[in-house]
């Protein structure tokens, strides 16, 4: 009966959703989420719903395919004018959501924009953009500081959205509480922790490849409710589904599954000189991070939490990237080596160290399964479970001693590592520094070759299963369950649902 019970709470939760349903437009598409978004501003957002939501907001100048290629969004077309000189062609007659015109001289102000807004985000992501020069209404040339071969593909993504200049000066900091962008939906209405609200905007570029009417996203955390609703109709696709649950899903005749490889990581962040708080052992010593990584078995973790669907990785990059470096392995689990390095470092045992975890079934699992491995070594892990938004704005803070953290991951490896571990960039909230690393990270973005990208990732990798301000655990596939109904979705490996070229039968 257990799991009938199960079920039945699950199902009660739908209710309120049920509800709110009745009202939408025909032709609603309901997401469940796994999270709430941050800020709905492209300059400011760092989270994986914040994609979400801008995938039906907010276009790029430029988007990948299923092949990771890089192709044209709001540029009809691109060049290298020369090494440092990237041009773009725009579409004539394209609109925003205010029904200002999307132009060469809006281009220039979202980049800036980027660039320079207190709190921005994106300026790792194009800081060696110089400056921008708007040549005609629908040409821009984006001049570069230096060669820099990841540049393209980062506008692909949030740096790469263009936002109404208009709606932009008039918001202020306010800006992400309205959005106004170019995208095939306009933004509705939010109301945090249970909706976001997009509806179809009838101006868009590409209109006859929408045939959604209104998208709603949905944040339920837990996978097991967020599977019971889209069971039970409520909602039409859920993302992030457990994977001890894609049986189900397969099994359902309703729905049907999407399971494929992604380019993210889940990892373990050791704050190193973040906040003001007092340096710990943790902090202060790279010995005893090392202890701590060689307690955790990752095959372990992705068995008994994942079904052994995900794949253990000791580097930022994915394997199927072509920037994964085969040669970085992940160790097996050594016991005496973490007692051996917690000596060398004179701390006294049980250490105590403080794990933040999201709410989520499976970040608890996780640092459950964590916090019994690293006692075998000598820590005391204490678990501090945290609302997903609130632990951000505390990872930012520095108010973290270790994080179990995620990163979507980007086509190019640039933009799983930069941003987060070079030396002042606006996502290294650990705040490590490594002039070593720093250098490697800059080369690589020099470099225009594949195999000597590839050999200088390998060599970063290594130097940070040294200093270990990041544990790399495993690397998730995409799992994403939604009703039968549906068709037209497109499985890129970024893990975003895309909603342009969506259908949705009777």
């Amino acid at each position: 009966m257990r799991p009938i019970l199960l079920l039945a709470a699950a199902v009660a939760v739908t209710l309120p959703l049920t509800v709110h349903a009745q009202t939408n437009p025909p032709q609603t598409l309901r997401i469940g989420v796994a999270d709430d978004a941050d800020a709905l501003d492209p300059t400011l957002s760092r989270t994986l719903v914040g994609r979400f939501v801008f995938a039906s907001l907010c276009d790029k100048l430029v988007d990948i395919d299923v092949k990771l290629n890089i192709v044209p969004q709001l540029a009809a077309s691109y060049a290298w004018i020369d090494s440092k000189t990237l041009e773009f062609k725009l579409r004539p007659g394209m609109k925003f959501h205010d029904m200002t015109p999307v132009d060469a001289e809006a281009v220039k102000f979202s980049l800036e924009r980027h660039l320079t807004l207190a709190g921005s985000t994106r300026k790792g992501e194009i800081g060696s953009l110089d400056h921008v020069m708007v040549v005609d209404p629908l040409t821009v040339r984006l001049v570069l500081k230096a060669p820099n071969s990841p540049f393209l593909a980062q506008l692909s993504d949030r740096s790469g959205m263009i936002v109404s200049p208009k709606a932009a000066m008039a918001a202020g900091a306010n800006f992400g509480q309205n959005p106004v962008c170019a995208g095939p939906f306009k933004f509705t209405e939010r109301v945090p922790q249970d909706r976001i609200v997009v509806d179809r905007f009838p101006e868009y570029w590409d209109a006859g490849n929408v045939h959604v009417n209104r998208v709603v996203y949905q944040p339920i955390v837990d996978a097991t409710i967020r599977l019971a609703n889209l069971r039970a109709g409520t909602l039409d696709m859920a993302e992030r589904i457990a994977p001890t649950d894609m049986a189900q899903v397969k099994a359902d005749p309703k729905l049907k599954a999407e399971t494929f490889d992604g380019l993210g990581f889940q990892s373990l962040a050791f704050n190193i000189a973040n906040g003001k708080q007092p340096r710990t052992p943790m902090m202060s010593d790279a010995r005893v991070r090392q202890a701590f990584a060689a307690a955790i078995d990752r095959q372990a973790i992705v068995d008994v939490v994942y079904n052994g669907l995900f794949t253990p990785i000791a580097q930022a990059v994915p394997p199927n990237s072509p920037f994964y470096a085969p040669e970085i392995k992940p160790v097996g689990r050594d016991i005496a080596k973490a007692k051996r390095l917690l000596a060398e470092a004179g701390v006294k045992t049980p250490l105590t160290a403080e794990l933040m975890i999201t709410n989520a079934a499976d970040q608890r699992q996780t640092g459950e399964v964590i916090q019994s491995m690293a006692a075998e070594a000598g820590f005391d892990v204490k678990l501090r479970a945290t609302e997903f938004v609130t632990a951000l704005k505390a990872q930012g803070d520095g108010d973290f001693e270790v994080f179990l953290i995620g990163w979507s991951g980007r086509a190019d490896a640039d933009g799983n590592l930069y941003n987060a571990i070079h030396t002042g960039t606006p996502l290294n909230d650990v705040k490590y520094s490594s002039v070593l690393v720093d250098g490697l990270l800059e080369q690589t973005r020099t470099e225009t070759d594949v195999a000597v990208r590839r050999a200088l990732y390998g060599k970063i990798a290594a130097q940070l299963n040294i200093d270990v301000p990041v544990m790399y655990i495993y690397s998730p596939k995409v799992l994403i369950g939604m009703s039968t109904k549906i068709t037209g979705f497109a499985p890129i490996a970024d893990g975003l649902i895309r909603i342009k070229g969506l259908k949705m039968g009777q």
